[in-house]
């Protein structure tokens, strides 16, 4: 896997002169110098209530939202992307950890056409700064074919620029739903979601893999790859499943289809701490070491260590 230096970093344009070597340096560490984002994402608190952090099939101990924390301090990632609340109470014991604010959510209850505004104003997420809390980036979900949707492509396009201003990275989930929406995971309309974010300055765009009957899956990825450019496409990790057969499909988005990374939450936090932090280190094997599903799945099962240096 290339290492990347500060010359290799294409910065946005609108990246002021002052902020820009800052911009550089939050770029390299939170992709480990590779170009690829490892993003555990511990905003479904918000987004599922608590159906992701209790029953029968979940550890007590992902009930506690500090588990999601003590998690991103053990384990290897890029990015822990939760909301801004749960930052300011957690973050002051947390603080090295690198967090990207997720600043808008709804919840999963209201039916219709989905629609999600900021929660705080952006400006907030200074304070954190100043209190000695590591934030790397803004995040921001667009519901593309939603009838709410141009509100949300302005806050976007606001939120990306705001963490240009401050030498941050930009992440947008950009998901297809809504009654305009026949089928969310349609390839050419995944690819669209890509180029949407793209277009509204994100450096990196979350989206759901596409699928196609009797297509082959990695093949169809490659238009959203192609269309969202510069913006690396990393993908959703979905509901809890097999450690090998996530791994697996991991290595295959990245090595076969060329995505840049993966945005896994319920995979890595609906278990105990110790496997959490092995699942951690298995899937930053593959998307920031470059290593093969051999070597990932010998580290969730504790045959193999798996740090970065960086």
């Amino acid at each position: 896997m290339k290492t990347l230096t500060w010359k290799d970093v294409v910065v946005p344009a609108d990246v002021p002169q002052d902020t820009r070597e800052k911009y550089v340096q939050t770029y390299l560490k939170t992709t480990h110098s590779t170009g690829n984002l490892m993003l555990f994402a511990g905003d479904q608190k918000f987004e599922h209530l608590n159906d992701d952090f209790f029953g029968d099939d979940i550890p007590a101990d992902d009930n506690d939202p500090e588990h999601l924390f003590k998690i991103a301090k053990a384990g290897t990632i890029g990015v822990f992307a939760t909301q801004f609340g749960l930052i300011a109470r957690y973050g002051t014991l947390y603080p090295d950890i690198p967090y990207v604010v997720k600043i808008n959510s709804k919840s999963h209850l209201l039916k219709g056409e989905p629609n999600s505004s900021t929660l705080i104003e952006p400006e907030s997420i200074l304070t954190l700064m100043d209190n000695g809390i590591n934030i790397a980036g803004i995040g921001y979900t667009v519901y593309l074919g939603s009838e709410h949707e141009e509100k949300m492509f302005a806050e976007a396009g606001r939120m990306m620029n705001f963490a240009h201003q401050q030498g941050l990275i930009g992440v947008i989930w950009c998901y297809p739903r809504g009654a305009a929406v026949p089928d969310e995971r349609e390839p050419h309309l995944i690819a669209g979601a890509a180029g949407v974010a793209a277009c509204l300055g994100a450096d990196f765009v979350k989206v759901n893999a596409p699928r196609k009957s009797g297509a082959d899956p990695n093949e169809i990825f490659k238009e959203a790859v192609g269309a969202a450019g510069r913006c690396g496409v990393i993908t959703t990790g979905g509901s809890s499943i097999a450690e090998e057969s996530f791994l697996k499909g991991l290595w295959e988005q990245i090595n076969l289809a060329g995505t840049r990374g993966n945005a896994t939450g319920r995979n890595i936090h609906q278990k105990t701490l110790q496997n959490a932090v092995r699942m951690c280190d298995a899937t930053s094997a593959i998307t920031l070491g470059g290593k093969d599903l051999d070597f990932a799945m010998k580290v969730y099962n504790g045959e193999e260590k798996f740090r970065l240096d960086d």
